[in-house]
């Protein structure tokens, strides 16, 4: 009971602490796009000449600023966001340290206050997983608590800008944890309610969008819908691909970090003097889109178009920002299109365009962040209805079905893999890949020179009670190894250098406990040498019941944390 107890505070302090400060970075984002005239409401008062040079001094001057920031307060002059979360939670990894995360969460705000084309959703992902990172220090009483913390600052954080408490939950367990728990899913069920109360009843913050769908469906429509998400699912594709290439450009030129989103803020705000929708995160375009009646099928192509590459400009050459909303807007856009071109020419009688909208937001965002389950619960707690999230779920499993296809899970899994960091197999091969058997070697092997005599291997492989020794060059380099067999009819005065020495087999500083296992399958002997790949530098051994068990304590650290109530 007291366990229990203890784990729901974590969820009510860690999801008020981060539902407070997801309301905070909201407010801020909406006051500087007021006051930077990038709000359609601040922008409907100013006069056309002046607005477009206060656009693109404000975009241009921002992306400087937002440079500078992340080039002199974070390392690698990178932002930090969701990869980054899953990789502290599914490895054990430390996070980068507080200050770095409030100084990306700063160029964040930013970023979206200047009128960026990024998302404020992957940005107050990483602001929940601050606050549990924070709150981690707290004397909660639990063991493991940094990642129940982790999570349930995300959860709240996603369930405060969302109004979307279901989904939050979901997605906090579906992307950042990848596995369900009791203690993790009491905890952060707390935190995400506590989100959703901190949002309605004291800051009365509105939802994202809400649909009142009354209409019904013609059998042939769900025929159109896996048709849209076959579609948006190579949308996403495309959209992921285009943001990898992006980033590549960007790190191909070579000038100062700081100036890539200054380059990228003045190209975007030239696009913005002749397409205004594309200016900022977009959500008044997306309220009118989702609508429908708004836009015509001509100016939803040309909004398209334009939100896709300035999207990835923006992201690709360092604005702080997320991807998970210009996703759901660049599907809404494709989903109002969609329903222009199709059902309205094949039948006379449709549900209309906000169906193909909402169906085309999550088709395009589920493949993106790798969420089927969390997108399809988002349909239902904005729309209320029933019917239309079923039609969500048709186009959602064939959007998922191609974009895995063909790219992967989702982009955050493919910037792991950037990283060296493959989740595809499952969390605990990951988990072991990440281990190294350099951390458990020891000194169970005797090691001669080349040099010594016969008579000195005997007696250090005696002393060791050992039937195999390592055989070192006078710079400590690997030659390789000596087995006792080899030595029966040699004499004492001959030198180690005239035996035959064993090659291969050996360790280096990057193997794997994964990968030393699945060697280790067919190997017989005492120890593996670890060599260092770079100068052949001998490390140590790895006796084979190291490996054993250093691979069961890791998947028993996994499973405890999985099953542990």
């Amino acid at each position: 009971m007291q366990r229990m107890l203890a784990i729901s505070l974590v969820g009510l302090v860690v999801g008020l602490i981060a539902s407070f400060a997801t309301i905070g970075f909201v407010e801020l984002v909406r006051y500087l796009t007021d006051i930077l005239y990038v709000s359609p409401s601040s922008r409907a008062h100013m006069e056309g000449g002046h607005l477009g040079l206060i656009t693109i001094a404000v975009l241009t001057i921002g992306g400087l600023v937002v440079g500078l920031i992340l080039q002199f307060g974070v390392s690698e002059n990178n932002s930090f966001g969701p990869p980054d979360t899953i990789y502290a939670v599914q490895l054990h990894e430390r996070l980068p340290p507080p200050v770095a995360g409030v100084t990306t969460t700063i160029a964040a705000i930013l970023s979206l206050g200047c009128g960026a084309s990024v998302g404020q959703y992957g940005p107050l992902v990483y602001l929940g997983t601050l606050v549990g990172q924070v709150c981690n220090r707290l004397p909660f009483g639990l063991r493991d608590v940094r990642n129940i913390a982790i999570a349930c600052g995300v959860a709240a954080a996603i369930s405060t800008a969302f109004n979307a408490p279901i989904a939050a939950l979901i997605f906090t367990h579906e992307v950042i944890l990848r596995h369900y728990s009791l203690r993790m899913f009491a905890a952060v069920t707390v935190a995400s309610a506590c989100g959703y109360l901190v949002a309605n009843v004291i800051f009365e913050h509105p939802p994202l969008f809400l649909i009142s769908f009354e209409s019904s469906f013609r059998g042939v429509e769900f025929f159109l819908f896996a048709i849209e998400g076959i579609a948006c699912g190579v949308l996403a594709v495309v959209f992921m691909k285009l943001l990898q290439q992006a980033a590549q450009l960007s790190r191909r030129i070579k000038v100062p970090a700081a100036f890539k989103p200054m380059a990228a803020g003045f190209v975007v705000s030239l696009v913005t003097l002749q397409v205004p929708e594309v200016l900022g995160a977009g959500q008044e375009v997306f309220r009118l889109a989702s609508l429908g009646g708004t836009y015509s099928a001509d100016a939803l192509l040309l909004i398209l178009v334009a939100k896709l590459l300035v999207t990835v400009l923006c992201i690709g050459f360092g604005f702080a920002g997320g991807v998970i909303f210009p996703a759901l807007l660049i599907g809404v856009l494709f989903g109002a299109l969609f329903a222009l071109l199709v059902p309205e020419l094949l039948l006379s009688d449709y549900s209309g365009v906000s169906a193909y909208a909402v169906c085309g937001m999550v088709a395009v965002m589920s493949p993106v962040i790798g969420a089927p389950m969390t997108a399809l619960l988002f349909v239902f707690e904005f729309t209320r209805s029933y019917e239309i999230t079923i039609a969500a779920m048709v186009a959602i499993v064939f959007a998922n079905l191609i974009a895995f296809r063909w790219y992967g899970r989702s982009l955050y899994d493919s910037q792991l893999t950037a990283r060296g960091i493959d989740l595809s197999m499952g969390r605990e091969r990951a988990y072991l890949m990440h281990r190294k058997v350099a951390a458990f070697v020891t000194e169970s092997l005797p090691v001669v020179s080349q040099n010594a005599d016969l008579g000195v291997l005997r007696a250090q492989m005696a002393a060791k009670s050992t039937s195999t020794a390592v055989v070192v060059d006078d710079d400590n380099r690997y030659l390789g190894h000596v087995l006792q067999h080899q030595l029966q009819g040699q004499d004492d005065n001959e030198t180690v250098g005239s035996i035959d020495l064993q090659r291969g087999g050996e360790f280096h500083e990057a193997t794997s406990i994964w990968e030393a296992m699945e060697f280790m399958r067919s190997y017989i002997g005492e120890a593996i040498a670890v060599v260092d790949r770079r100068s052949g530098q001998y490390l140590g051994a790895v006796p084979e019941a190291v490996v054993i068990n250093a691979y069961l304590d890791a998947a028993q650290e996994l499973r405890r944390e999985e099953y542990e109530v």
